[in-house]
């Protein structure tokens, strides 16, 4: 009653017309229809041209089942020579819902009929059509009005329209089209293909959409459809074929870059096929002219020997870096290089000291340039924390903080501003800058400072001298030094020493992380399901059901099970984080056509 006194106070101050007009639309969005047809009956009357209002009250008749009225009021409209073509499609709908397909028929043929006269009304008609789910007739509409007005592109309505009906390899060539023609972006028509397209390559849509592409291929030769045949691959995760796909689009490219090659292999590593990530960077580093490239190139093949190698390993990988420095040198241009060396040094051959004595030379070059030197600067503080030299990481953190305030870079500079005070025990500090940083335009980094913060401002309030916290902190440090055996221990004290207390679910968390870290699968399985069993209305409570979900989809192969945690997320967490993904992996575990 109080919102339909503020709107009739509004009125008061709106012309005649325009009150009625809102009324109209207000009432029949409302589904009072009765009412609605009172005004719109009105407004007709005074604005016989006007095509909304005659749309808004064949619509309440409709509502109200006055076919009669409606079909005298559209035989009427029909009649003047240039009348909106559109309404011989209401005059047949509304013969339609009284069960007469003839009459119906017959009216939709004339709308048709209309596109000939002036084809310019093709989509107009068209989406009428579609409006109704009168997809054969909208079919017609477009086609026809292409045909007499080559001009005209509806590929992409026609492709939708196509995937509603269920012919996949027409909406397919609609789409290929619409690219073909530069009448799309590519992004936008894959999104659109990527519903129909699993990661199953013997999936019926998956067979039909390759064996397009390599017609096409096969009749026009054109770099555009290995690109796409690069794209399907990757869909499937057939990495091998998409790098081979990626070769050809390199060697035939009028200009060769490698930036396609770049992306492939990163995707590689992103799904561990590091066979074709090596097989990737590999042919790079032999094909790049340019330095930058190859060292890029030459970085990531050391990356993937970290992963996929031993301790044993590690003086080989740092000849390897030996070797690229004394190749490239120490130069603004190299940093990448200095970054992952010092980094090496720092968390796998635990020698800090180097790493620190690297950095602030490169500190120290010319012409390195504000975001350079950011980049510097935020891996020496990382260093400095594993060093547990917390106020000089601060001191750097806090500069590039100040120096790219407004920039994502900046806002990662508070965040471990706001981590490191965490992990020295600085709580308020902390929690200070995490408040700003839960609106940050990253949102990965926005979920990570409210994260952090709900941890501490839970365990702090009901713990004064706060005793686990400053355990947890203690944990949260060993983890990020790669200690993780020390991190799981003390992580187990806290679930010994402090049950029942704000800190469990979120150590019952962090040593599951880091359990399945150490390939102990069952054991961060069960810290997951403990979590849900006793925490599974807090703040926490999602992420151990996607963290369990992953377990069970990607290590321990019981898809059921992933799909029943999975779906507590869609209907328990709808403002998750890990809602999108959840929902999509869901989808794909239930074996969807379409995403």
């Amino acid at each position: 009653m109080r919102n339909w006194l503020l709107v009739f106070c509004l009125l008061l101050c709106i012309p005649t017309e325009a009150q009625d007009d809102f009324l109209a639309k207000q009432y029949l969005n409302d589904g009072d229809y009765g009412k609605a047809v009172v005004f719109y009956e009105k407004l007709v009357a005074k604005n016989p041209r006007r095509t909304d209002f005659s749309e808004g009250l064949v619509t309440c008749y409709q509502q109200l089942e006055r076919y009669e009225d409606a079909e005298a009021f559209l035989l009427e409209k029909v009649a003047n020579d240039y009348a909106m073509p559109t309404f011989f499609i209401e005059l047949g709908y509304n013969y339609t819902l009284q069960n007469q397909a003839e009459k119906a028929n017959e009216y939709y043929e004339r709308a048709i009929d209309k596109i000939s006269v002036n084809p310019n009304y093709g989509y107009a008609i068209g989406y009428r059509f579609q409006k109704y789910a009168l997809l054969d007739e909208a079919i017609r509409a477009y086609t026809t009005a292409m045909l007499l007005k080559p001009d005209l592109n509806y590929d992409f309505q026609l492709a939708r329209i196509y995937g509603e009906k269920g012919e996949i390899e027409k909406m397919y060539q609609s789409y290929l089209a619409l690219i073909k023609n530069g009448r799309a972006s590519r992004a936008n028509v894959l999104r659109n293909v990527d519903d129909f397209i699993s990661e199953d390559p013997n999936a019926k849509n998956n067979i039909a959409f390759r064996k397009i592409l390599l017609q096409n291929a096969q009749k026009e030769p054109d770099l555009l459809w290995n690109e796409l045949l690069s794209w399907l691959f990757v869909q499937q995760k057939q990495l091998k074929s998409a790098f081979n796909q990626e070769k050809a689009i390199y060697k035939r490219a009028p200009i060769g870059s490698l930036d396609r090659l770049e992306n492939l292999g990163h995707i590689a590593i992103e799904q561990s096929d590091y066979v074709t990530a090596t097989a990737v960077f590999d042919y790079i580093v032999e094909k790049a002219n340019d330095p930058r490239t190859k060292l890029g190139a030459e970085l990531m093949r050391i990356e993937i020997d970290l992963v996929t190698t031993t301790e044993k390993d590690l003086d080989a990988i740092e000849k390897k870096f030996v070797k690229l420095s004394q190749e490239y040198g120490n130069a603004p241009q190299t940093q990448p290089l200095q970054i992952a060396y010092a980094n090496f040094l720092t968390f796998k051959k635990e020698n800090p000291e180097v790493a620190i004595a690297l950095l602030q030379e490169s500190l120290r070059l010319p012409s390195l340039g504000r975001f350079g030197e950011a980049y510097v600067k935020l891996a020496l503080g990382d260093i400095l924390v594993y060093d547990q030299k917390f106020n000089r990481a601060l001191i750097y953190f806090t500069q590039i903080q100040k120096s790219l305030k407004n920039d994502v870079l900046g806002q990662e500079a508070r965040f471990k501003v706001a981590q490191t005070s965490f992990y020295k025990g600085d709580f308020d500090w902390a929690f200070t800058q995490l408040k700003v940083l839960r609106g940050s335009t990253s949102q990965l980094i926005a979920n990570d400072a409210m994260q952090l913060s709900l941890t501490i401002s839970d365990n702090t309030l009901e713990d004064s001298t706060q005793t686990a916290l400053k355990k947890y902190a203690r944990a949260d440090l060993l983890a990020y030094q790669k200690k993780s055996k020390e991190a799981i221990a003390l992580l187990n004290d806290i679930l010994e020493n402090h049950k029942g207390e704000k800190i469990e679910d979120e150590a019952l968390l962090r040593q599951g992380q880091l359990l399945e870290e150490q390939n102990q699968y069952e054991s961060a399985a069960f810290n997951y399901r403990k979590l849900i069993e006793f925490y599974g209305d807090g703040i926490l409570g999602d992420d151990a059901h996607f963290a369990l979900a992953e377990l069970y989809r990607n290590v321990l192969n019981e898809p059921e099970k992933a799909m029943a945690h999975y779906e507590k997320i869609i209907y328990q967490y709808q403002d998750s984080y890990y809602f999108p993904q959840a929902r999509k992996n869901f989808r794909i575990l239930r074996g969807d056509a379409i995403n």
